[in-house]
């Protein structure tokens, strides 16, 4: 599902929306109800079994490879 974030111009608060199609357009904050949102850079991350690989590549002081239990 594609989940993204955006930042409200009018009040500043940060919010999730689920996006389906063409959506984007009518995004409106969930705070002040303003229409004026810019969607922001996210970190994807992709869940296998019980772990999650972020897409970043970015590991923990105890791993390497990104994908040890201990960080993710």
């Amino acid at each position: 599902m594609p989940i993204f974030e955006f930042q409200c111009e009018e009040c500043g608060e940060v919010f999730e929306e689920l996006i389906l199609g063409d959506d984007k357009d009518k995004v409106i904050c969930k705070k002040c109800k303003s229409s004026k949102v810019k969607k922001l850079i996210s970190q994807v991350a992709f869940k296998s079994g019980n772990k999650f690989t972020s897409s970043v590549g970015s590991a923990c002081s105890t791993c390497k490879g990104g994908t040890c239990s201990s960080c993710h």
